[in-house]
C-alpha cells in the first residue's frame, strides 16, 4: 500500500473515531485514554475538546520520539492536530445525537474501534495511551488492545464522580468493544512505517 493510500486510510480512521467520542459526549459517556481526559477536563471546565485533547497528549510525545522513531511521531502529532480540528467541526454540522446510552455506548465503541484501527495499522496513532501501548507492545510483546484496556478502564474511574456508576459502566463496554476490535489486529505500525521507509530509501539509491 503506498503513502497515498495509507494516508487516506488514515483520514478515514480519524473520522470515525472523532465521530464515535461525539455520540459518546452528546450521550453523556465518555472514553478511555486522552480522549477520555479531554472529555472530563470539558465537563469540568467547559473548555474545547480538541484544544484539551491536544494539550494531555504533549507529554507522551517525549516517549515517542525516544523510543517509537520521529517518523512515527510525527504522523501521530499530526493525527492528533486532525482529530483535534474534525471533532470540533463535527460539532458545528451536526446537532446533538440523542440515542439510548446502551445503544451509544455499542455503535460508538465499533466505530471508535474500527477507526482506531485504521490509524494505528497505517503507521500512526492517535498519542497517549496508543502510544504507551504501542511501545510496551514493541519492547514486551504485550498485545496492545490489552494495554489499552487495562489503562482506559482505570481512567474511566476517576469519571465516575462525574457521569456516576451506571453511565461510567456502559463506557467500559465500549472500550471493551474497541479494544477487542484493536486487538484483533497484529500489524505493526512501527514496522509498517520501517518498512516504508527502506523501501522509499532504497528506490532513491537505484534512482540515484
Amino acid at each position: 500500500m503506498d503513502i497515498f493510500k495509507k494516508l487516506v486510510v488514515v483520514i478515514m480512521g480519524l473520522f470515525l473515531t472523532s465521530f464515535g467520542i461525539k455520540i459518546l459526549s452528546d450521550s453523556f459517556l465518555t472514553f478511555g485514554g486522552t480522549a477520555g481526559l479531554a472529555t472530563i477536563l470539558t465537563y469540568m471546565t467547559g473548555f474545547s475538546w480538541g484544544v484539551l485533547f491536544f494539550i494531555v497528549n504533549l507529554p507522551f510525545f517525549a516517549i515517542s520520539i525516544q523510543e517509537l522513531g520521529k517518523w512515527f511521531t510525527l504522523s501521530s502529532l499530526l493525527s492528533i492536530t486532525g482529530i483535534s480540528f474534525i471533532r470540533e467541526w463535527f460539532d458545528l454540522v451536526i446537532p446533538t445525537i440523542g440515542i439510548h446510552p446502551l445503544l451509544s455506548a455499542i455503535v460508538a465503541g465499533v466505530i471508535i474501534g474500527i477507526g482506531v484501527t485504521f490509524v494505528l495499522n497505517n503507521g500512526s496513532s492517535l498519542g497517549g495511551i496508543h502510544i504507551l501501548g504501542l511501545f510496551i507492545d514493541k519492547k514486551f510483546g504485550i498485545n496492545r488492545g490489552i494495554v489499552l484496556f487495562v489503562c482506559d478502564s482505570l481512567i474511566i474511574l476517576f469519571a465516575v464522580a462525574l457521569v456516576g456508576w451506571s453511565r461510567a459502566i456502559l463506557s467500559i463496554l465500549c472500550i471493551f468493544i474497541a479494544s477487542s476490535i484493536i486487538g484483533r489486529y497484529k500489524k505493526s505500525p512501527i514496522k509498517e512505517m520501517e518498512r516504508d521507509q527502506e523501501g522509499s530509501f532504497s528506490e532513491n539509491r537505484l534512482t540515484s
